[in-house]
């Protein structure tokens, strides 16, 4: 999804007050709260870990309490590092690598970044475009690169029609012995789009490391689920885009990375018009006609990156980019609040008017 995960604060309160209203506006983990009674309570192990400008909540299931502790410290240790690399405005890796790109200039990149640059590329041409952490310049025109949300009008055409025409792509980057340029200097990298994914499938990776065989890790509401919830499936619910609470319900199978895009993360409204961070590459707007689009696949950076891919292709496009970039299970809501779902998702979906 391109959620602003770098969204940095300050102040535990704020950061706490920010996540209460995440909770309504993301996937959620119900089954911590709906099969509370099903085991007992000694058998889960909850830790909320302050980072992203958010506190991701990490459950083990049926773990020793000594090995839970150690990997919840591990994992906040792992988000940190990730946070600090990848944040798209404070100073840090990617601040480093989008000075030099800028002055048409190589950089030097470890192995773990190229890693997920390659496959970002690899995502966004699978997309068609339509996913393209290039495209930061643009980002920050709107200025969703702020802790706080924009105020006033929105970037001037002119300024949008100047940016797009430069048209910044993933496939300007060119990688050479552990070296990152770019044949295009306009390219600007922000990886909200995909790196909160990955940094939850590196936790998954660490848990598994560690012999943690059941447990979730939601940041913001976006999970990766594995294992079990004691003799019961980990069952979550997915967020009504435009209402308070869940509107469908979903079980794991399993290993399942399960990812929503929605225009209500992160948005403003200037003269009764909504303004949202996803940004269309095409156009240099917000993207239009979908309010959600929720992703459920193996690993959680296909389904990041996924997730912005079909909220941006909207309801005229999305199969074709779920079938390019192997998408098998979506569901999309438009903006007038039909539901539309592959064949694949359906099955999964239980929607709480009591229709499958």
């Amino acid at each position: 999804m391109h959620y602003s995960w770098t969204k940095s604060r300050n102040s535990w309160g704020v950061a706490i007050n920010k996540w209460l209203r995440s909770t309504l506006i993301a996937v959620v983990v119900t089954a911590l709260m709906m099969s509370a009674c099903s085991a007992p309570q000694e058998s889960l192990y909850k830790e909320q870990i302050l980072v992203f400008g958010t506190l991701v909540d990490v459950s083990f299931w049926g773990a020793d309490p000594a090995l839970a502790q150690r990997a919840s410290v591990e994992l906040h240790q792992l988000f940190e590092r990730i946070h600090s690399r990848w944040h798209a405005w404070q100073p840090g890796m990617l601040m480093r690598i989008n000075e030099r790109l800028a002055a048409s200039h190589s950089i030097a990149v470890d192995d773990d970044a190229m890693a997920l640059l390659r496959r970002s590329a690899e995502l966004s041409r699978a997309s068609g475009g339509l996913f393209d952490p290039a495209i930061g310049q643009l980002i920050a025109l709107w200025g969703f690169h702020n802790s706080d949300l924009p105020q006033g009008p929105p970037p001037a055409a002119q300024q949008l029609e100047q940016l797009v025409a430069l048209q910044p792509s993933m496939a300007d980057l060119q990688f050479a012995d552990g070296r990152l340029s770019s044949t295009s200097s306009a390219v600007q990298l922000d990886m909200g789009g995909v790196a909160k994914g990955y940094a939850i499938d590196l936790a998954i990776a660490k848990m598994r490391e560690l012999g943690i065989s059941n447990g979730i890790v939601n940041a913001g509401g976006d999970l990766r689920a594995i294992g079990r919830r004691g003799e019961r499936p980990w069952r979550i619910g997915i967020r009504n885009p435009r209402g308070d609470g869940a509107i469908a319900a979903i079980e794991v199978r399993g290993d399942e990375s399960i990812f929503t895009s929605g225009d209500y993360e992160r948005f403003y409204q200037y003269e009764g018009r909504r303004y949202h961070h996803i940004i269309d590459p095409r156009s240099g707007y917000p993207a239009q006609g979908t309010r959600s689009v929720t992703v459920i696949h193996s690993d959680a950076t296909t389904a990041d990156a996924a997730a912005t891919a079909l909220f941006v292709a909207g309801p005229s496009q999305w199969r074709q980019v779920a079938a390019a970039m192997g998408i098998e299970q979506v569901m999309i809501i438009d903006s007038s609040g039909e539901i539309s779902m592959t064949a694949a998702m359906k099955e999964r979906v239980v929607l709480l008017n009591g229709e499958r």
